[in-house]
C-alpha cells in the first residue's frame, strides 16, 4: 500500500494541486497524511482547505493553522508571517475555521507518530539539528516520526551504539529503507520549499518495500506570486518562492 506524506502547503493552491495530480502517477495511494500548516503565507487558504477535504486524508495542526484561528498569539510570528496570518484569517469561512480548530496536534498511524513541529513541541518546535532530534526521541514510542515545519527534506537516523541522531538530506527519488532504527523524517514543503529547490516536495511511504521516497514537482510559481501581489502579501514571501529559500 502507498501513503502520500505532505507538509507545509501554506495556502499555495497551485503547488498543492500539482502534487495531487502527480501522486496518482506513482501508484494507487490509499491515504494522504498532512503534517500541518495547510494555510499561512500563500494566497489561497480556503481553496487549499477545500481541496484537502476532497481527499482521503488525515491531518495535524501546524502553528500557522492555529495562528489563523487565534489559538496561537501572532506576536510569536515574524512580521511577514504575522501579516500573512492576519490576511489569511479574513479569507476563512466558519467551516474552514472549524476544520482547523479540530485538528489534533499528534496522530499515530501504523509505525509512525505524525506531528507538525516535533514530538516534544508538536505545533512549534523546529527540529533543525541532530541534538534537538536526539532530545525528541523519548517523546514518541513508535519506530518513526513524520514532521514538517522547517520546509527542508531531511532524515535524522539514530546511531545504534550511541543513541544519537545523525542527519542526512532526504534525496529525491532515492528510497529510504525503514528498519529497526528510530527515524525522524521531514518530507519538505509543498507550498514554500526552503532547501534551495523551488519545486513542491512530498514523499510516498510504500508498505510493501517498507521505504519512503521523496518526489519534487514543478508548478506555476508565477501564478501564485501574481495572486500574492494582487492581495498585498509581503514581497519577501513572494520573492522566496522563486528560489526555494
Amino acid at each position: 500500500m502507498l501513503y502520500a506524506i505532505l507538509a507545509d502547503i501554506h495556502g499555495n493552491y497551485a503547488a498543492f494541486d500539482a502534487v495531487l495530480k502527480d501522486i496518482p502517477q506513482r501508484g494507487d495511494v490509499q491515504e494522504l497524511w498532512c503534517l500541518g500548516d495547510l494555510v499561512g503565507y500563500g494566497p489561497e487558504p480556503h481553496e487549499c482547505i477545500e481541496l484537502l477535504q476532497r481527499t482521503n486524508h488525515i491531518c495535524v495542526a501546524g502553528n500557522h493553522d492555529w495562528g489563523a484561528i487565534g489559538k496561537i498569539d501572532i506576536a510569536a510570528f515574524n512580521p511577514d508571517a504575522a501579516t500573512a496570518i492576519r490576511w489569511t484569517a479574513k479569507q476563512l469561512n466558519e467551516e474552514d475555521k472549524t476544520y482547523l480548530k479540530n485538528l489534533p496536534t499528534t496522530l499515530v498511524k501504523n509505525d509512525f507518530t505524525i506531528v507538525h513541529g516535533s514530538p516534544r513541541g508538536p505545533t512549534w518546535e523546529y527540529v533543525i539539528s541532530s541534538s534537538i532530534a536526539t532530545q525528541n526521541l523519548v517523546f514518541f514510542k513508535t519506530k518513526y516520526c513524520l514532521l514538517g515545519h522547517t520546509h527542508v527534506p531531511v532524515v535524522f537516523k539514530t546511531d545504534e551504539k550511541s543513541g544519537v541522531c545523525i542527519s542526512s538530506p532526504l534525496a529525491e527519488n532515492v528510497g529510504l529503507m525503514l528498519g529497526k532504527q528510530q527515524l525522524l523524517i521531514n518530507p519538505g514543503a509543498v507550498g514554500q520549499p526552503r532547501d534551495g529547490d523551488p519545486r513542491a516536495s512530498y514523499a510516498l511511504y510504500d508498505t510493501e518495500s517498507n521505504s519512503i521516497k521523496l518526489y519534487r514537482v514543478p508548478y506555476d510559481i508565477d501564478a501564485t506570486q501574481r495572486k500574492m501581489m494582487k492581495y498585498g502579501l509581503p514581497m519577501r514571501l513572494v520573492a522566496r518562492l522563486s528560489h526555494g529559500t
